[in-house]
C-alpha cells in the first residue's frame, strides 16, 4: 500500500497521551452493586434493630392495605400481568433485606444538640452498629451523615466522625465493609478538599488503610451546580475529593428552596430538579461517581387507608420519575416508603423484561454469527446493566440472565 504521509509515529504517541489523560478523568462507570435507596435515620433513633423494625412495619402496612395482587397493583399502578409477581418479591424483600443502605444522620434529621448530648448519641450509635454487625443484621451499605462545613458545624462534624470511628475500632477491631460518609451542603470545592485532608489525617491516626474512608457529596446548593465563577461546580468537587468521592446525592428541598420555589413546588419531579439532575448526569458520567436522587417528604399521618395509599401514590410516582431519568437510587425516610420504593423499582425492572432478555441474548448470538439484530453495543450495555440491577435488588433471579449478561 502506498501512503503519502511517511510517518505518523509522533501523532500516535500524542493521541495515546490524550487517551491516557481522558482515562484519568473518566475511568468509567462504578462497578459492583448499587443500592436502590439510602434510608436516613436520625442518630438518636438508630438502634441495632432499626433495619428489622423498618421491615416489619413496612410489611405490616403492605399486608394491611394491599392484601392481594389486585389491591397491590392498584395502589402502585402496576400492570395486572406482573402485580402478583411484584407483590411476592416485595414481600420477600421486606422480610429478608428491607434496607439496602442506611445513613445514620447527625445533620438535618438530627438537628443541633449540645456537645455532651451528641457525644452520648455517638456512643449509642457505636454500640448499635457493633451489635448489628455481630448479629449479621447491619445493612450491606451503611454510614454516617455528618454536619456541613458551610454553616459553622465543621468542628462538630469532625469530632463526631473521629469519636465514632475511634470507638468502633476499639469495639470491633475493624471498620465493617460498606461504610460511607455523607458530606452535605457543599458550597465550595475548597470545603471538599479540606474534608479530604481531614480524612487523610484520620486514617493515619487510626491506622486505617489509605483512602478507605470514602464519601458522597450532597448536591443541594445552587453553588454545587454552578460555582462562584459561573462554571459547572461538580467537576471541581470531584477533583477536590482526591479519588474518595463515591457518589453524588441530590437534595431536593434545600435545592428548590435555594432556587426560590414556593413550598408547594418543592418536590422531586419539579423541572428545576430535572435541570440539576441533568447537570449531574452529564458532568459525572464515566467518572465512577454514582448518582442518587433525593427524597419524598410525604408520609402517612395515620394508619388509615386513604393516608397510606395517598403517600404511596406520591412516592411511587417520584421513584418512577427518577428511574425514567436514569437515577436508580433515591432517599427514603419512613417505613411506609419501603413498599412503594420496591414496588416501583421491581415494576420498572420486570415490565418488558422478557423483551430485554431477548434483545441481549440476540445480540450475543449475532456477535457469535448465529443471528442478527440492530442494537448498538452501547444499547446492549444499558440493557445488560438494567438486568444486573434487577438481579442485585431482588427483582429478578440470576438464573434467567442470558450468557454474557
Amino acid at each position: 500500500m502506498n501512503l503519502s504521509v511517511s510517518s505518523i509515529d509522533d501523532l500516535s504517541a500524542r493521541i495515546a497521551a490524550v487517551r491516557d489523560e481522558h482515562a484519568e478523568h473518566f475511568p468509567g462507570p462504578a462497578t459492583g452493586r448499587q443500592p436502590v435507596h439510602t434510608v436516613y435515620v436520625p442518630a438518636d433513633r438508630f438502634s441495632a434493630s432499626t433495619a428489622s423494625d423498618f421491615g416489619a412495619e413496612a410489611l405490616r402496612l403492605l399486608n394491611t392495605h394491599t392484601p392481594g395482587a389486585g389491591s397491590f397493583g392498584t395502589a402502585f399502578g402496576l400492570e395486572p400481568e406482573i402485580s402478583a409477581l411484584v407483590r411476592e418479591r416485595v414481600a420477600a424483600k421486606l422480610s429478608a433485606e428491607p434496607l439496602e443502605d442506611v445513613r445514620i444522620d447527625f445533620e438535618d434529621g438530627y438537628g443541633v444538640r449540645s456537645d455532651a448530648e451528641e457525644d452520648e448519641h455517638v456512643a449509642q450509635v457505636v454500640q448499635a452498629v457493633a451489635t448489628a454487625y455481630e448479629a449479621k443484621s447491619l445493612p450491606h451499605y451503611w454510614g454516617l451523615r455528618v454536619k456541613s462545613f458551610a454553616d459553622g458545624g465543621h468542628e462538630r462534624s469532625m469530632r463526631t466522625l473521629d469519636a465514632f470511628l475511634t470507638a468502633l475500632r476499639d469495639r470491633l477491631g475493624r471498620l465493617p465493609g460498606g461504610f460511607t460518609i455523607t458530606f452535605p451542603k457543599v458550597v465550595m470545592a475548597g470545603h471538599v478538599a479540606l474534608f479530604t485532608e481531614y480524612l487523610d489525617r484520620l486514617e493515619e491516626a487510626l491506622g486505617l488503610p489509605a483512602k478507605i474512608l470514602r464519601f458522597e457529596v450532597q448536591v443541594e446548593t445552587t453553588e454545587s451546580v454552578i460555582d462562584h465563577e459561573g462554571r459547572i461546580g461538580l467537576r471541581g468537587i470531584v477533583d477536590a475529593a482526591g479519588g474518595r468521592m463515591a457518589a453524588a446525592h441530590f437534595g431536593v428541598f434545600d435545592y428548590t428552596a435555594a432556587c426560590g420555589l414556593p413550598p408547594a413546588e418543592q418536590r422531586l419531579d419539579h423541572p428545576a430538579c430535572d435541570f440539576a439532575r441533568n447537570v449531574m448526569q452529564v458532568t459525572l458520567a464515566g467518572t465512577g461517581v454514582r448518582l442518587s436522587d433525593g427524597s419524598t417528604n410525604v408520609v402517612p399521618r395515620n394508619d388509615g387507608p386513604d393516608e397510606v395509599n395517598a403517600a404511596w401514590a406520591v412516592h411511587a410516582a417520584h421513584v418512577r420519575h427518577s428511574l425514567a431519568h436514569g437515577f436508580y437510587q433515591g432517599w427514603d425516610l419512613h417505613p411506609a416508603h419501603l413498599p412503594s420504593r420496591y414496588a416501583a423499582v421491581y415494576g420498572f425492572h420486570l415490565t418488558g423484561v422478557d423483551e430485554v432478555i431477548g434483545r441481549v441474548r440476540a445480540w450475543h448470538e449475532q456477535a457469535a454469527g448465529d443471528g442478527g439484530v440492530m442494537d448498538e453495543p452501547a444499547t446492549v450495555k444499558a440493557l445488560t446493566a438494567r438486568l444486573r440491577r434487577a438481579v442485585d435488588c431482588g427483582a429478578l433471579d440470576e438464573s434467567v440472565l442470558p450468557p454474557g449478561a
